[in-house]
């Protein structure tokens, strides 16, 4: 604890203080009005996801990213746990999606070279700012 003086008295803090969090906000499912941090509290977000993947989402996109897309992407988030496009800007952030160079949808692969480890925010650049998303930035 470190301590300063106002007004002659000392007052006592702690020596790391945190930051305030964001409030919680009710969860988004209709009927639930659990507080959460996120969109759905923790029992409606596989719900709204499977909803979401089912009702939302194209077919052809739910057959590329499958069950052999989620162990590709652990095994690759695991080698590469930092962001590559960060890295190159000389920052260290944690890599939370991988972003395919050439998309399935043009012909790519899932192959490790046509693979890029991103933060979420590189992620999002580089799929919506660029129409030509075959190049690596």
């Amino acid at each position: 604890m470190r301590g300063f003086r106002t007004s002659g008295s000392l007052c006592w803090f702690p020596k790391e203080q945190q930051m305030p969090y964001k409030p919680k906000r009710s969860c988004s499912y209709p009927g639930c009005g659990r507080l959460t941090d996120g969109r759905y509290c923790d029992e409606h977000r596989q719900t709204a996801e499977r909803q979401y993947n089912r009702y939302l989402r194209d077919p052809d996109t739910n057959k590329r990213y499958g069950i052999a897309w989620r162990r590709i992407r652990r095994i690759y988030i695991q080698a590469h746990p930092l962001c590559e496009q960060c890295m190159s800007e000389g920052r260290l952030t944690p890599a939370e999606e991988v972003h395919h160079i050439l998309p399935l949808a043009s012909g790519g692969t899932n192959d490790e070279g046509n693979l890029m480890a991103l933060c979420k925010s590189c992620h999002s650049r580089i799929t919506i700012g660029t129409s030509n998303r075959s190049t690596r930035l």
